[in-house]
C-alpha cells in the first residue's frame, strides 16, 4: 500500500491506495472513477495539449463562454486529481516513471504498441514497481487476429452482438442508449483489478488484467448467450418484451403504458384474478404457450388495461402484488425520492462552473453489528479536475 498523501479523501475501502490513470474516454476513466468512489488517491495523467478526449465532446457545454466544459467528461471523472504530462518528453517520462513507483493500480487504454513505444511496455513497469497492478483495456482484446482494431463504443455493441438482441423487431437494430460497452469494460476491469489487488496480499507481486469492450459485451449475453451455444438458436430484437416470459414488458393502459413482470404462475394466477382474466385460456394456460402466443396475449391484456390510466393501473397491480412501474425520463430520476435515498445524486463544487449534481456512486457500504448497521459510504466528492489542475500538489507529492 501506498505511503499517506495528501489527497483529502482518507474514507472509503480503497483508501490510500493509489490509482495511475493513463486512460482517456470511456472505459478506462469509467474504472477510474470507480477506483475514487472507492476512497483511492486516482491521479490523471493527461496531454497537456487538449486533454482527455472526452473534454471536447459535447455538445452539452456549461460554464462561461471563454472556459466551456463538457458534461460527457464530468460523466466519468469524479474523485480524480489531474497532472498534464508530455509523455514524449524527458520531464514527462521522468515524472510517469515516478508515479508508476508509487502506484498500487496503473490503468491504460492505449492500442497495442503504444505504451512500449514510449518506453512502458508490461514488463517496464513491473520492473519498475513488481507491486503494480496494471490494467489493460482494449477494443477487441490485446492479441488474436484482430487485435489491432480501434476500439469504439458502438462498433463493439454491433461486433459482439448486442445490437442483434435490441431494437424494436428483426429489422429494427438499435444500440443501447447509453456506451454499455465502455462502462461494462470498465466495470469488469475494476473487478478485476480488486481480485489482483486481494492476490498480491498473498503474493507480494503484482498482475496484469486485461479485459476489452468486446469481452464485456460478451460477459453480459446472460440467457440470450446460452439460448445460442445451448439451445442454438439464433435471438433478435423483441422490443419491449421478455423472450422468455410473458406477460413480462410494456403495456399501454389509457394515456400512457407502464411495465409488469409477471414471472410465475402464481403471479399469472393473481394477475387473472385481479383483472378478470381466465389464467387458463386456450394459449394462456403455462408460460410456454404464453411466450408462443405472445401477440393474442398482449391483446388481451391491453384491452382491459384500457380502462384504466396509468397511475389508477399502478395502484391495482400493486394491490394484487403484482411487479410493475413507469418509465422515467432521466430527469424525472434524479428528481425521484428512492434514487435520491441511496445517494444516486450527489454535489461537487467545480471550480469553473460551482456547484453542481452528478449522477452519484452505486455501491454503498455498511458496518453491521448485533446492534445494528452504520453506513460507512463515502458522501464527500472531489469535482472532476480541470486540466493539469493538481499539477503543483502532485509533483510535491513525488518530490517529498
Amino acid at each position: 500500500m501506498s505511503r499517506p498523501t495528501p489527497n483529502p479523501r482518507t474514507a472509503g475501502a480503497l483508501s490510500g491506495y493509489t490509482v495511475v490513470d493513463l486512460s482517456r474516454a470511456l472505459a478506462g476513466p469509467h474504472a477510474g472513477q470507480l477506483f475514487g468512489d472507492l476512497g483511492a488517491r486516482v491521479i490523471k495523467v493527461e496531454n497537456p495539449a487538449s486533454g482527455d478526449d472526452s473534454r471536447s465532446w459535447g455538445p452539452p457545454f456549461v460554464g462561461p463562454a471563454d472556459d466551456l466544459q463538457a458534461t460527457y467528461f464530468f460523466s466519468c471523472n469524479r474523485n480524480k486529481e489531474s497532472i498534464a504530462l508530455d509523455l514524449k518528453s524527458e520531464d514527462g517520462k521522468a515524472t510517469l516513471r515516478a508515479l508508476i513507483a508509487r502506484a498500487d493500480v496503473l490503468v491504460e487504454n492505449f492500442r497495442g504498441g503504444v505504451l512500449d513505444r514510449l518506453g512502458f511496455s508490461t514488463a517496464t513497469c513491473l520492473e519498475i514497481n513488481p507491486r503494480l497492478v496494471i490494467l489493460s483495456i482494449t477494443g477487441f482484446g490485446h492479441d488474436g487476429p484482430e487485435a489491432q482494431r480501434a476500439g469504439y463504443d458502438q462498433i463493439a455493441q454491433g461486433e459482439a452482438g448486442l445490437m442483434s438482441l435490441t431494437g424494436s423487431g428483426p429489422d429494427d437494430m438499435q444500440k443501447v442508449g447509453v456506451p454499455i460497452a465502455d462502462l461494462l469494460a470498465g466495470i469488469y476491469g475494476a473487478y478485476g483489478v480488486l481480485a489482483a489487488l486481494l492476490e498480491r496480499e498473498r503474493t507480494g507481486r503484482g498482475k496484469v488484467v486485461r479485459t476489452s469492450l468486446i469481452a464485456g459485451m460478451v460477459g453480459v449475453h446472460a440467457f440470450q448467450g446460452t439460448r445460442a451455444t445451448v439451445a442454438g438458436e439464433d435471438p433478435r430484437p423483441g422490443g419491449n418484451h421478455h423472450p422468455s416470459l410473458s406477460p413480462y414488458g410494456l403495456f399501454h393502459c389509457d394515456g400512457g403504458a407502464v411495465q409488469i413482470s409477471v414471472g410465475n404462475e402464481g403471479l399469472w394466477q393473481r394477475f387473472c384474478a385481479a383483472f378478470d382474466l381466465d389464467p387458463a385460456a386456450p394459449g394462456m394456460a403455462t408460460n410456454s404457450e404464453r411466450v408462443t402466443n405472445r401477440p393474442a396475449v398482449t391483446a388481451a391484456i391491453e384491452d382491459v388495461f384500457a380502462a384504466y390510466e396509468s397511475a389508477a393501473l399502478l395502484e391495482k397491480l400493486a394491490a394484487a402484488g403484482i411487479p410493475a412501474g413507469i418509465v422515467r425520463t432521466l430527469p424525472e430520476v434524479y428528481d425521484w425520492e428512492q434514487a435520491l435515498s441511496q445517494g444516486l445524486k450527489i454535489t461537487v463544487d467545480h471550480p469553473v462552473v460551482g456547484p453542481m449534481d452528478l449522477p452519484g456512486p452505486p455501491v454503498r457500504f455498511f458496518d453491521a453489528d448485533a446492534a445494528g448497521e452504520t453506513e460507512t459510504t463515502v458522501t464527500e466528492h472531489l469535482a472532476p479536475p480541470l486540466l493539469g489542475e493538481h499539477d503543483a500538489v502532485i509533483r510535491s507529492w513525488l518530490e517529498g
